[in-house]
């Protein structure tokens, strides 16, 4: 995880500056600090990571679309060459 730098005693004294009591410029401070602490970023390996797999995946559905349309134009190939035998007797 990466660390986000935040300077809690300017944000403070921005904030008791601004009209806050001292507590409530502390809470929000602490508050602030973590909850983006708990924030967990993606870094630029984990967006290659998720590329590859990514490409993998679209690589496996188009190669079984594929094979899907062969199917369906095979049968029904198979279908008009049946009817047209049906009906040309």
């Amino acid at each position: 995880m990466t660390a986000i730098a935040f300077d809690t005693l300017k944000f403070t004294k921005t904030l008791t500056q601004a009209g806050a009591s001292p507590e409530l410029a502390e809470a929000a401070a602490r508050a602030f600090k973590e909850a983006s602490g708990e924030t967990d970023p993606a870094t630029k390996s984990d967006l290659r990571e998720l590329r590859v797999e990514m490409r993998a995946e679209i690589r496996g559905v188009k190669a079984e679309l594929i094979m899907w349309m062969v199917g369906l134009m095979l049968a029904q190939s198979a279908l008009i060459i049946g009817l047209i035998q049906l009906f040309s007797k």
